[in-house]
């Protein structure tokens, strides 16, 4: 049976990747008319977003890549910023 959720019950949820790190916690959905496009995810104490992006306040997960949404967020590992993605982007 389908659970619907309130956008923002999502607000402060907890974050994690796929393979079960801890990702940071949901700031904002970025939605347009009726559809959700996106999540903004801030980096926190401890985090996986943290330890990869130093100084920066958190990232973007395309919606696409949530996997489930219940009492913590699961996203897949593809939203996961890596090293050589940041040394590129600067």
């Amino acid at each position: 049976m389908l659970k619907l959720e309130r956008v923002s019950e999502t607000y402060d949820m907890k974050v994690f990747t796929d393979n079960g790190e801890y990702f940071g916690d949901v700031e904002e959905a970025i939605i347009t008319k009726t559809k959700v496009h996106g999540w903004r995810v801030k980096a926190t104490k401890n985090s996986y977003l943290s330890k990869v992006l130093g100084s920066a306040r958190g990232v973007i997960v395309p919606h696409q890549l949530v996997k489930s949404i219940g009492d913590v967020m699961i996203i897949s590992k593809a939203a996961v910023p890596t090293a050589s993605q940041e040394e590129e982007s600067a």
